[in-house]
């Protein structure tokens, strides 16, 4: 049996990286990954669904935006397959870099599934047999997957969910997409830029309904302007397979309708993955959804057990698991680690328009409280969006109105999931929305409409 400080079960963000950081911190670590270093994001999630993203953009322009830049040409061809290739090399390239680190940094690698045996004993089976290893700290990053609608099967051509949808290199002649979520709400994107009709059907009353109601509302009339069909407080009853169509039986305001489609994406939630680790030979306690409990460390009940990342079902957001990951790292070492404040991390969503948020919502600060102050600006008067022909929009700056405190920030356009972090970075360091007004931004920018929300807080943006 090999012993080891630290074991992590799962090698996706969250876990890859608390391997890294543990071992930089002189532990000596061992990973166990059943399927591939990187995890989801790496691999069939986040980083090759950009590279997708990026030539969707790409089409769009092409096809929808061509004359505005003057230019035209004849036979337009889009290859899609090559699309997709192009995002697996991305992945294939970061995937590599990530063993590389692993290696770099002295982490032992086992592939295979782990399945507890004691509080401080794992079995890994893989290729070769199945062996045991032990440590004191055994930390559990193993994610979480698709919710399956009951009664609906997933065969991975017809109903599909985002690893599917992200592998194949054919599009679908329409689609009808489950959940108006981030990974919703970016395929929809893809598949219409490539002049695919898609229908996005949302149980809540609204898209995107995690992110305030003004970005809801924004990005339908944006969404639906480009020709995708929004369904919201309306659920899937039934999908009926045929030769080649599926029909898709929904309920919403309106009664029962029956829509007609290629392909369905199931992007609903997710549900943790946790049914196969042996996790009650261990004693590690659940909530009522499955997800693995912990403290501010992320420490479960057991000593000596953690979990972190999705499987915790705190923020299923990568870098919400890798911020939990450098935690549980330094918890370990007995480092001191400051709290995680999941409210004020951020949010993105890379459709376009794209949308980025962190903290309160107008309504939530309300809701809580506060006395809120609010600045927003439009991207119609950025200069620098407009020479982008691309000024659909605004930043909301919320704040409270006695101490001038950031609370959150909602955005909605070209490009703010790359201006989120100014703000982010503000709120943590107690900066006010004057002091960011008078920061002197760069012109001309996208940034600049983080200077005039700012302003705007009271009363003073220029070109509003």
């Amino acid at each position: 049996m090999s012993k080891y400080d630290v074991i992590v079960i799962g090698a996706g963000p969250a876990g890859y990286v608390s391997a890294i950081r543990a071992a930089q911190l002189g532990l000596q670590v061992a990973i166990v990954e059943k399927e591939y270093l990187g995890g989801v994001c790496l691999n069939v999630g986040c980083i090759p669904s950009k590279s997708l993203l990026k030539n969707a953009d790409l089409a769009h322009t092409l096809t929808k935006k061509a004359k505005t830049f003057g230019i035209s040409f004849d036979n337009l061809q889009l290859d899609y397959s090559a699309a997709v290739k192009r995002s697996r090399q991305v992945s294939k390239r970061l995937t590599k870099g990530v063993e590389f680190l692993l290696k770099k940094n002295g982490v032992s690698h086992y592939p295979g599934t782990a399945e507890f045996n004691s509080p401080t004993v794992i079995k890994v089976t893989g290729a070769d047999g199945e062996i045991e290893l032990e440590a004191a700290n055994i930390i559990i990053a193993t994610g979480a997957r698709p919710f399956i609608i009951p009664g609906i099967e997933v065969d991975g051509k017809q109903i599909v969910t985002y690893k599917e949808a992200i592998l194949q290199e054919t599009l679908p002649k329409s689609a009808l997409i489950v959940g108006a979520g981030a990974i919703g709400m970016e395929f929809a994107t893809i598949w219409n830029s490539y002049g695919v009709p898609v229908t996005i059907v949302e149980m809540l009353d609204r898209i995107t309904p995690n992110e305030d109601s003004e970005i809801s509302a924004e990005l339908e009339k944006a969404i639906n302007k480009q020709g995708i069909k929004t369904l919201t407080k309306t659920k899937v009853t039934k999908v009926e397979k045929l030769k080649t169509k599926l029909n898709v039986t929904v309920e919403g305001p309106a009664g029962e309708e029956k829509i007609s489609t290629d392909q369905v994406l199931l992007a609903a939630s997710f549900v943790p993955n946790t049914e196969s680790l042996g996790l009650e030979k261990a004693g590690v306690t659940l909530d009522q959804g499955g997800f693995i409990v912990v403290d501010d460390k992320m420490a479960t009940n057991v000593p000596g057990v953690w979990a972190i990342g999705d499987v915790t079902g705190k923020l299923m957001l990568a870098h919400a698991g890798m911020a939990m990951g450098l935690a549980c790292a330094e918890s370990i070492a007995g480092k001191s680690t400051e709290k995680l404040n999941y409210q004020n991390m951020p949010k993105a969503t890379y459709c376009h328009p794209q949308v980025a948020s962190f903290g309160f919502t107008e309504e939530g600060a309300k809701e809580a409280g506060y006395e809120v102050a609010v600045g927003k600006f439009n991207f119609l008067a950025n200069g620098k969006a407009l020479g982008l022909n691309d000024y659909a929009g605004w930043v909301k700056i919320v704040t409270d109105k006695k101490y001038g405190e950031i609370l959150g920030a909602h955005m909605i356009g070209p490009e703010v999931t790359e201006l989120l972090p100014e703000l982010t970075l503000a709120q943590a360091n107690e900066l006010t929305a004057a002091e960011i007004g008078h920061n002197i931004h760069a012109h001309p920018t996208l940034s600049e409409i983080l200077h005039e929300a700012a302003k705007a807080v009271s009363g003073e943006a220029i070109h509003a």
